[in-house]
């Protein structure tokens, strides 16, 4: 019998497991093998088939003829998570017209951006984790969990991707102030402004993140095409 409070083995092997493919530290193009995955994480196979199920359920994973491989979106499937997130997001502010936020998480992620104005992040892991929590705690504050947990699996198919196209200072300058527009939009009650501010921001993103894909998978047929 479990102790109370104790998390599952299975459990801490999924979020180990999630942590790292979010992460980059297991590599895209390397199957995960449960019996290596198991050494890895100090465990028996069995927590480690049972964290893989539920990861290639959330759709982080990918099955191959040869086993599962972390996920790795085309660029339309990129174009499509995106719009998830607008669509997701849209009803969170949709929701909050109908409903009292939770204005003290909002507050929160206010102050948070207010401070990394004055102080600005060096991009990296922690800056899009940041973002992310920015959007998760925003959606969250309409008062609907399914709908953030959602956004957090969206979150993380969308984040290797973005951990490698680290954003310029500009950029990240952009984002603060555009994280700050909307939390005072809906901290005043001036929902309508915020829904605006917030589809800008989304659809600004998409298109960036796109773009960046884009020209990669060009600057890969173009290696491909040439040799030192």
């Amino acid at each position: 019998m479990a102790r109370r409070g104790r998390i599952p083995l299975s459990e801490r092997v999924y979020l180990d497991l999630r942590r790292d493919l979010a992460g980059g530290v297991l590599v895209p193009n390397e199957r995960l093998g449960e019996e290596r995955l198991a050494e890895t994480y100090g465990v028996s196979r069995t927590p480690v088939r049972e964290a893989l199920a539920r990861l290639y359920a959330d759709g982080l994973l990918e099955r191959h003829a040869d086993g599962l491989y972390p996920y790795r979106p085309r660029v339309e499937e990129l174009g499509d998570l995106y719009e998830l997130r607008i669509v997701l997001e849209v009803r969170g502010i949709q929701r909050l017209h109908s409903g009292a936020a939770d204005t003290a998480a909002v507050k929160a992620e206010l102050e948070t951006w207010q401070r990394l104005r004055e102080n600005p992040p060096e991009p990296g892991a922690e800056l899009i984790a940041a973002d992310e929590r920015f959007h998760t705690a925003l959606l969250a504050a309409a008062g609907n969990s399914a709908l953030a947990d959602m956004l957090e699996t969206v979150h993380a198919r969308v984040r290797p991707v973005r951990a490698i196209d680290m954003p310029t200072p500009e950029r990240v300058a952009t984002m603060t102030e555009e994280h700050i527009a909307i939390a005072e939009h809906v901290l005043s009650g001036d929902l309508d402004p915020a829904l605006t501010a917030l589809l800008a921001h989304l659809t600004s993103s998409r298109a960036h993140v796109l773009d960046r894909a884009r020209r990669a998978l060009e600057l890969t047929k173009l290696a491909q095409a040439v040799r030192e």
